[in-house]
Formats: C-alpha cells, sequence, structure tokens
C-alpha cells in the first residue's frame, strides 16, 4: 500500500492531497456510506475473533441497525483482562503493535490498547493530513508539507499513545525529532537538548499537549539567556540564529521568544486544554496551533482545517455514534440504563453529545465509551464547504460539576478561568463541596513562590472570570434569572491554597508507590478525599453535594 511519504518523493501532489485530505470533499450521505460499509466489515471480523464475540455478548448482527440493538455499550473493563494481559490471539485483526492508555489516578492496572495493521495504515494518513493542514493555507496547499520535517519532542515515551503516534508519523511522513535520542529523557531535559538541537539545525514544528507546548516554549524562553558562548563558538548556525533572534527581540523591546528564533511550519496540539492555551502558544511561537480531537482507542477523531474554526470528523477510522446529553444525565441517575444514540447525520448544532466509537480496520473496541462530551458547533463548515458536523471538545463525562444557581462547570471551564484571571499558580483542582444546605465550588490553588494574595481575592477574581465567560459559551442555565450573588446573596466558590511544593511531593509520592507515568498527576476536577490529603489539603469536614432535585428537574 502506497504510504503519504511515497507519493510525497514522487511529486504526485494531487494524489498525495486525495489521498490523506480528500475526506473534507465528501457529502455527508458519503460519508455515512463509508461508515456504514466499513463497520459491516468490521463486524464480519468481529464475528470470527473470540473477544470480538465476548463483547457482543453472542450476537451475531447483519445490519447496523441489528448491531446498535443487540450489541450493549462498553467500557474498557469488558476487554479485561484480555488487553490488559495483551493477547493477540483473541483480537479481530492481526497487530502491529501496543500502546498504554493513562485513565485515572485510581485505576490500579494498565490500560493497554493493540493497534491493527489496518487501522494503523490509515491512522498514518490522517497524521499526514494534520501536518498538511497545520502548515497549508487553502486547498491543495501542500508548502508546508516535506520529507524530514524537523519536530521539538513533546510526546511521551514510545509506548504511550502519544509516543507511538510520535513514531508511526517518522515512518509514515518522514519527521525527524528533536532531540535525535530523548525518547527515555525526562520531559525538562529532553526540551533542553531538543533546544540546543534546534538552535543549529532548525525547527518545523512540533505536536503534543498545549500545556505542554506552552511548557517547552517558556523553557526555551527562559533558556535562552543562559546559552553557553563555548556552545555557539561550536555551532556557528546556532550563532547567527541566537544573534538575528536578539535583534527581533530588541527591536520589538520584549524579551527573546522562541518566535524569534524560529519560522515553524506548523503546531498541532490536542487535549482539554487546547483552547484555553492556544493563544499563549501563539504569542511564544508565532504560529495558531491546530487543534485535533484523538485517543489512545481510537485514534484521530476529528482535526481542524486551515481555517482554525471547528474540528471535522473522520470518517475512516472509527463509527461514531452520540449519546444526547438527556440520555447521558438519565443514565447518570441509572446505571442500569442503556442510553440511546444517534448517528453522525442526524447530530443538532449547539447540541452536546457524549461520544461512542467502534473500531475500522479489525481495531479491538465496540461500542465504545471513551468517557467524553463533544459540542456540534455547526453542521457544516459553510466558509470551506465542508458538508460534515463539525465539533469541539466539551469535557470528560466525569468532570461535570453542577451547583445550583451557578451552572454547569467543565474542567476547561474552569481552567480558562483560571488562566484569564492572571494569577500565576502551578496547579489546581477542584470539586463540588457542601457547605450548610448550599453547594459550592471548591477550587484548592498551588500558587507560584513569592505571590501574596489573600484566598478571598482569588476566589473573587476567579468567579468573575466565569461570569465573563458565561456571556460567551451561555454554561449557566440560570443566568436568566440574574447573577446568584445577587439573587442568593452568594458567591458559590471558595478557595484555599495548597502548601509550596504540594504538587510536586504528590507526584514524588505517585512515582514512590509505582504509579503508572500517565496517573501521577491528581486530577483537575472531582479528586478524591485521598488525593486533598496527599496534596496537603486542610482537612475536608463536609461531604461532596449530591446531585439536587432542582438539578435534577433542571438538567436537559
Amino acid at each position: 500500500m502506497t504510504r503519504p511519504l511515497e507519493l510525497l518523493r514522487q511529486g504526485k501532489k494531487e494524489e498525495l492531497w486525495q489521498m490523506c485530505c480528500g475526506f473534507i470533499d465528501l457529502s455527508l450521505e458519503q460519508v455515512m456510506a463509508i461508515q456504514r460499509r466499513l463497520l459491516l466489515e468490521q463486524i464480519e471480523l468481529l464475528k470470527n475473533s473470540e473477544l470480538g464475540r465476548k463483547v457482543m455478548r453472542g450476537a451475531m448482527p447483519t445490519t447496523v441497525e441489528e448491531f446498535r440493538g443487540q450489541v450493549p455499550l462498553t467500557t474498557y473493563t469488558d476487554y479485561c483482562p484480555e488487553l490488559i494481559e495483551r493477547r493477540e490471539d483473541v483480537l479481530p485483526a492481526k497487530v502491529i503493535g501496543w500502546a498504554r492508555t493513562s485513565g485515572t489516578s485510581e485505576k490500579s492496572y494498565v490500560k493497554w490498547v493493540p493497534f491493527s495493521v489496518g487501522f494503523v495504515r490509515e491512522l498514518g494518513r490522517v497524521l499526514a493530513a494534520e501536518i498538511i493542514f497545520s502548515g497549508c493555507n487553502s486547498k491543495g496547499d501542500l508548502s508546508g508539507f516535506k520529507e524530514h520535517l524537523r519536530v521539538l519532542h513533546t510526546l511521551g515515551p514510545p509506548e504511550y499513545g502519544t509516543g507511538f503516534l510520535g513514531e508511526l508519523g517518522k515512518e509514515t511522513i518522514g519527521c525527524d525529532s528533536l532531540p535525535s535520542h530523548g525518547e527515555e529523557l525526562p520531559f525538562e531535559q529532553c526540551i533542553k537538548l531538543g533546544f540546543e538541537e534546534a538552535l543549529y539545525r532548525g525547527l518545523d514544528g512540533f505536536a503534543g499537549l498545549a500545556s505542554a507546548l506552552v511548557y517547552a516554549g517558556e523553557q526555551i524562553k527562559r533558556q535562552s539567556g543562559n546559552i553557553s558562548i563555548r556552545f555557539l563558538l561550536a555551532h556557528p548556525r546556532a550563532l547567527f540564529r541566537v544573534t538575528r533572534g536578539l535583534v527581533k527581540s530588541k527591536l520589538a523591546r520584549r524579551p527573546l521568544l522562541p518566535k524569534d528564533l524560529w519560522t515553524v511550519r506548523g503546531i498541532v496540539c490536542g487535549g482539554s486544554d487546547a483552547a484555553i492555551f492556544k493563544k499563549r502558544v501563539e504569542e511564544l511561537w508565532g504560529r495558531r496551533p491546530l487543534e485535533h480531537y484523538a485517543s489512545c482507542e481510537g485514534g484521530h477523531f476529528a482535526i481542524q482545517t486551515w481555517d482554525y474554526e471547528g474540528m471535522t470528523f473522520i470518517p475512516n477510522l472509527n463509527f461514531f455514534e452520540f449519546i444526547p446529553e438527556r440520555e447521558w444525565f438519565k443514565w447518570q441517575l441509572d446505571h442500569s440504563y442503556q442510553p440511546k444514540t444517534i448517528l453522525l447525520d442526524e447530530v443538532k448544532a449547539g447540541e452536546n453529545y457524549e461520544i461512542v466509537l467502534s473500531n475500522f480496520h479489525g481495531g479491538a473496541f465496540v461500542r465504545y465509551r471513551i468517557g467524553d462530551i463533544v459540542r456540534i458547533t455547526s453542521l457544516r463548515n459553510e466558509r470551506l464547504n465542508i458538508d460534515i458536523p463539525q465539533m469541539v471538545f466539551y469535557s470528560r463525562a466525569d468532570d461535570r460539576i453542577d451547583i445550583s444557581g451557578f451552572g454547569r462547570l467543565t474542567e476547561k471551564l474552569i481552567w480558562e478561568a483560571i488562566e484569564s484571571s492572571g494569577i500565576p499558580y502551578k496547579y489546581w483542582t477542584a470539586r463540588k463541596e457542601a457547605i450548610g444546605d448550599r453547594a459550592i465550588l471548591h477550587l484548592y490553588l498551588e500558587l507560584q513562590d513569592n505571590y501574596v494574595a489573600s484566598e478571598e481575592a482569588v476566589a473573587a477574581t476567579v468567579y468573575g472570570e466565569l461570569r465573563k465567560l458565561d456571556s460567551v459559551y451561555h454554561y449557566n442555565q440560570y443566568s436568566a434569572y440574574g447573577a446568584p450573588e445577587t439573587v442568593l446573596g452568594l458567591k458559590p466558590i471558595k478557595v484555599t491554597f495548597l502548601p509550596q511544593g504540594a504538587f510536586a511531593r504528590y507526584i514524588s509520592q505517585r512515582q514512590a508507590e509505582g504509579a503508572d507515568l500517565g496517573t501521577i498527576k491528581p486530577p483537575h476536577v472531582n479528586p478524591s478525599d485521598k488525593v486533598l490529603s496527599q496534596l496537603g489539603a486542610p482537612r475536608v469536614v463536609v461531604e461532596a453535594a449530591p446531585v439536587t432535585e432542582a438539578e435534577r428537574a433542571a438538567a436537559p
């Protein structure tokens, strides 16, 4: 099977674009035809595999409708112990490799995900598409796509999902990672060596979590003032690059930034923090990051195109189903309830859905709930004439905090409010708690060293930012009745400062306990009493507030 890199080497640019990016020209009817055809092929593979028969509970569907009616929704526990034992003999197709996904800090086992040969082949084309989109300015523009793109390493080790994708990128589209051998190094040291190598080799871009890209940019900003003269004299190209960058920064009357040193071709970022940090990424690097939506279990689900608006669903990696918010809430109240789903051509603009996926091309996951809520922003991209629904990541299904009179808060909203406040912090976590007969958002913050503020002042500032965000996202269903501090005489938010070094000590403690790399950070939303205790938070004498009858009645 021809790879994108081979077409690039042969100069077949039109064929390359069509292979990787042609899906944006499909009609919604064509997309659904692809979805149904590939699902029927996948069903046959599932019928002939031990794991497939297990998760389908013995059902033998012959149509898409029978599949949705007979096969139950699944979570990772339905694939245990087969996947955690990495048993390849029970899978629907031959496996080319395995990657681990983090799960939550409460898990006691590593979640392993198999990648079939066919799935990896198609995923490689999608990786090429997002690199093309991140560097192009119009349809068919391949000027930002070339062999040996030099990419700063900001991904995890190869055994993790992000690291697996990085290795696939090297093989499929010929990327060169900087530093050349940094996969096993600690993140900070990897960034330092990659920065030094990029000074004389050049840098074309990078991919990773948005917060990691900001961290990399800040590290490079700090390190740029401490570059060894001996190093610069030994690398004339690096000396020229730094000298030119210093001139740019002096003319702009600001410190030296990464964008003064390199003109990157493209930046790709993902994660729940992508929308929060994209402005800072652009400020540091001089280019707007392209967002994608992905997971280890399903590869890439959707990506932005060159207009940097909503993300377009990718039709040939997974079969998509969507649990409407009302159905999700019914399930929240009664976990024995089987939520009803709709398909991609049935979603509505402005609505939120929990996403359900079934892998194509011999993948293992069937009607799988990854635990994410997405928002459909529009049914098509009018500007670029893309006839496929557009989406943004909304929240994790388990990271929403409902507070009567305040609204439905997500990790993304809280994080954006903290960022917008300008308060220098190292880490935060938050949960819903009850004080007396009312619920509040309790925010635990570790501030940067030497920053002085009162907990009450920080609470007021963050609350003010949340109110501003409501005018943008309209997350508060109660705002039509007035602000809660006016109507109810309260601000439903409390801030508690964590001791200095709390976050670092927590990570050290988790590492000493033998915790997996992907589970050593405390959750941002709904931490347990145990996690708060390990962070050094004052003892909480109140219990987490349950969902009230009023909140149930107001739920969508």
